[in-house]
């Protein structure tokens, strides 16, 4: 039985965010492979991490992840299973929600 291609990291990334744009931490890391021109995904974490608006879960506020063998959504300490169409697309929703988040609660607890 051959082993699945786990790939290397292709993306790691950390932007601290200022507080008069929601403030905390967004999180980015991918790991995937090359084929000729495209890449394939293989494992991904995207996580929007604050403090002051969830401090359960050490601050993550907001998750996409394909860790345990599933694709995943953590929120605000619950955790539900996603649809996964691409990582782009995940990647996508993942910015829309925790921009929708900062302007929901303005660095407030929701």
């Amino acid at each position: 039985m051959a082993k699945p291609i786990k790939g290397s990291l292709l993306e790691q990334e950390r932007f601290e965010l200022k507080a008069k744009s929601g403030g905390g931490l967004l999180s980015y890391e991918v790991w995937g492979y090359r084929n000729r021109s495209k890449t394939i995904v293989t494992r991904y974490n995207l996580a929007y991490i604050n403090h002051a608006i969830y401090p359960g879960d050490n601050g993550r506020a907001l998750g996409f992840d394909n860790a345990h063998g599933h694709h995943h959504r953590h929120c605000m300490g619950k955790s539900e299973a996603v649809e996964f169409v691409s990582y782009e697309a995940t990647q996508e929703r993942f910015q829309r929600e925790w921009l929708a988040i900062v302007e929901r609660t303005r660095g407030r607890k929701p």
